[in-house]
């Protein structure tokens, strides 16, 4: 069975041993990346490998790359990073950081878990972070190897505000959601996506209805089959368009740019969301479609992960879960459509925020305890 069949079949455990892996998480980054609290450990070599999308995808690849080489520049240590072109280069470019005594090892994406937790366990001396995965490849609660630390983000509490947001902006009354592969850090953010378009309509007595995605039905959901910007994901797109939809949330780090191209060819009014990264920022040829984008601080949990790991004696372990209350995950702000969204979103967003933080607004995701 490839690795993409067995995650796909098995991602219902996965999700049950997240929420045990998890019940003990580390808290938020409290130092900047740019700012080390000591100097670096002698010797100490900071390397990272990254999955398909590389370090240019404006989205987690990009946010961990530059997590990972500013802080080793502050640390005053020269980092080694090294691109994968296609799964079969994962194990071997690890293997390559190993040869070359790298002493932490980060690999970014959940499709490096079971290539990271091999080399972990045969080199027992080398200190391996993974983003977005918990790299239980067992699923039986507990991290494979005693030297990976998980870093990961419950996206599901950010997503909701997007959600909110979009169906609040909707004139349509439909939005889509579709993700790269049917992975859980994929289907989280589609989940949180779906749950505040819910919560809005509850609240404002609407019907916004969300394609692409049934929370009741998660298998069921559309999903490109990669995370490449090409003619798949533009017809994906296309496809939402075609059927009504007027706001766009693509999961997948690059596909997101597909769906930029297949508005502005469509001529119609769409919005769109970025995931991960504020794309606004990092890719601003979209800039004018752009309602919001759904944030995971990648970037400064990877430099804390390089700081903690240089200069501690000891490397900590504990999983890293970012959420709305550790500043871990957020929505961007609204940008050009800050005039064009309703007034009073801004003080609702707010209001929901608070009500996820102390609990009394609940968001389902497999990373809740």
């Amino acid at each position: 069975m490839s690795m993409t069949k067995r995650r796909i079949a098995l991602g219902g455990l996965a999700t049950i041993a997240s929420v045990a892996l998890l019940a003990g998480c580390a808290s938020a980054p409290a130092t900047s990346t740019s700012t080390p609290t000591a100097s670096a450990i002698a010797g100490f070599k900071p390397c990272m490998v990254s999955d398909l999308g590389g370090f240019d995808d404006k989205s987690f690849n990009q946010l961990g790359y530059e997590g990972l080489t500013e802080a080793a520049a502050a640390l005053g240590v020269k980092p080694i990073t090294v691109q994968s072109n296609a799964e079969t280069d994962y194990a071997p470019n690890i293997d390559s950081l190993v040869s070359q005594n790298c002493t932490l090892i980060v690999t970014v994406g959940f499709a490096l878990s079971a290539a990271t937790v091999t080399a972990a366990l045969a080199n027992p001396t080398v200190d391996f972070a993974i983003i977005d995965d918990a790299a239980d490849n067992d699923f039986n609660g507990k991290t494979d190897a005693p030297n990976i630390k998980p870093i990961l983000f419950d996206t599901a509490q950010a997503a909701f505000l997007a959600g909110y947001a979009s169906a609040s902006y909707s004139k349509a009354g439909k939005v889509a959601t579709y993700g790269g592969m049917n992975f859980p850090t994929v289907t989280i953010f589609m989940d949180g996506f779906a749950q505040g378009v819910s919560y809005f309509n509850s609240q404002k007595g609407k019907s916004v209805a969300v394609l692409g995605y049934d929370p009741a039905n998660p298998d069921a959901a559309t999903f490109t089959g990669g995370f490449e910007a090409n003619d798949t994901a533009k017809t994906t797109a296309q496809n939402f368009i075609d059927q009504g939809a007027d706001v766009l949330l693509p999961v997948g780090g690059p596909i997101f740019q597909s769906a930029g191209a297949a508005i502005t060819d469509s001529k119609k009014d769409v919005a769109l969301l970025g995931a991960d990264a504020d794309v606004f920022n990092t890719f601003p040829t979209y800039a004018d479609l752009y309602l919001t984008s759904v944030l995971k601080g990648i970037k400064q949990a990877t430099g804390d992960v390089v700081n903690q790991a240089a200069t501690a004696s000891t490397f900590d372990v504990t999983p890293y879960i970012g959420n709305l209350k550790n500043d871990g995950v957020g929505i961007a702000p609204f940008h050009n459509f800050a005039s064009k969204v309703d007034p009073a979103l801004q003080s609702e967003l707010d209001t929901i925020k608070a009500g996820i933080i102390s609990g009394t607004i609940p968001v389902k995701s497999y990373l809740s305890k």
